[in-house]
């Protein structure tokens, strides 16, 4: 394993954002057990709460979730460490999920505040240009609190040809747009895909067949189940619940397993990852683990391993995963780390 692969990248909240963290912490990652060794804060940057790679340069992208929110890229030295490239405006409040295009020619970002999506051209050394669109929601739903106007909460490029899709909090829906590689622009798909009301979708997960997708509603603890169509379609074939334990639950990050066989869902409220079979229709709980702290706000996959940032608790948890039932279960002690909120392997 080369040496830069064994470096997991965390961001969190600095005092920017009501959290403790100082940027973005590296850590080495042993492979044969999953150890994690911190290895301080590598970039001084605020509110780094997600964190994405180029798919082909050593470059790193990290939101900075502020009122005026902001995009920075770092080039990865193979130790870990991250020197700046630059920052920019993503002309939106609260930037909480950015994202490369397969073909590392765009920078995606969702603004949660703004309630939109901005659209960054990379050059060839993966440093950002100028914003080249800037995509605005409209509308609300009945949710008083959290819905008063459209919060865009992850953006997601099609691995294949599809279009990209952003998730909206705000409006309960999923947009679809084309990205034109030409002008940098987005291309609205109509119609928008209107989830349940109510239902808060957050976050989205593709399955490897690309005919499927899940996405967890943090407003009514859901996991809605979608087909997804060679077309860019959405069709909706069911949803279930996302944690059977009592209590106020609140999806955050969810995801396939690597073979296509679980589906994962972190619980805030009541501190578990869900653990879903897919082998049928709808998603089949088999599994709640308790991650040992209350707010798991993001989990990543490395190998048959699962690190899990319980942004409350000040943690990374390191679990071994089962290949033939799924079922992560915790190895060693965690990790301290001050309001993480984004695990990078």
């Amino acid at each position: 394993m080369a040496e830069q692969d064994a470096v997991v990248h965390i961001g969190g909240y600095t005092a920017h954002g009501g959290g403790r963290g100082t940027g973005i912490v590296a850590a080495r990652r042993d492979p044969g057990s999953g150890e994690l060794s911190p290895l301080g804060t590598v970039a001084v940057t605020p509110a780094p709460s997600f964190l994405a790679r180029h798919p082909r340069l050593p470059v790193l992208y990290a939101v900075n979730e502020l009122p005026d929110g902001e995009v920075s890229a770092f080039r990865v030295a193979a130790d870990g460490d991250l020197t700046p490239l630059g920052t920019r405006s993503t002309g939106g409040a609260e930037p909480c999920h950015l994202a490369v295009v397969p073909d590392g020619g765009h920078l995606v970002v969702a603004n949660y505040g703004g309630g939109s999506v901005a659209v960054f051209p990379l050059g060839p050394d993966g440093v950002p240009g100028e914003r080249s669109d800037l995509v605005r929601h409209e509308g609300h739903g009945p949710d008083p609190e959290r819905q008063a106007g459209a919060h865009a909460h992850m953006v997601n490029p099609d691995p294949g040809r599809g279009p990209l899709l952003a998730v909206d909090l705000g409006t309960d829906s999923i947009y679809r747009y084309d990205l034109d590689a030409a002008s940098s622009r987005l291309v609205p798909r109509a119609p928008r895909v209107r989830a349940a009301a109510g239902s808060g979708p957050r976050h989205l997960a593709r399955h490897p067949d690309g005919r499927r997708c899940w996405v967890a509603g943090e407003l009514d603890a859901s996991v809605t189940a979608y087909e997804l169509t060679a077309e860019g379609a959405l069709h909706q074939r069911g949803r279930v619940d996302a944690s059977d334990r009592p209590g106020h639950v609140q999806p955050s990050e969810i995801a396939v397993g690597p073979d296509g066989r679980f589906l994962y869902v972190a619980n805030r409220g009541v501190g578990t990852v869900a653990v879903f079979a897919l082998a049928g229709g709808l998603p089949e709980l088999v599994a709640e683990v308790d991650t040992g702290g209350e707010w798991p706000r993001h989990f990543a996959r490395a190998g048959e391993h699962l690190y899990v940032a319980d942004e409350r608790a000040d943690m990374v948890r390191v679990f071994r995963v089962d290949a033939a039932t799924g079922v992560p279960a915790p190895v060693g002690e965690p990790v301290a780390v001050p309001s993480p909120t984004c695990v990078l392997p």
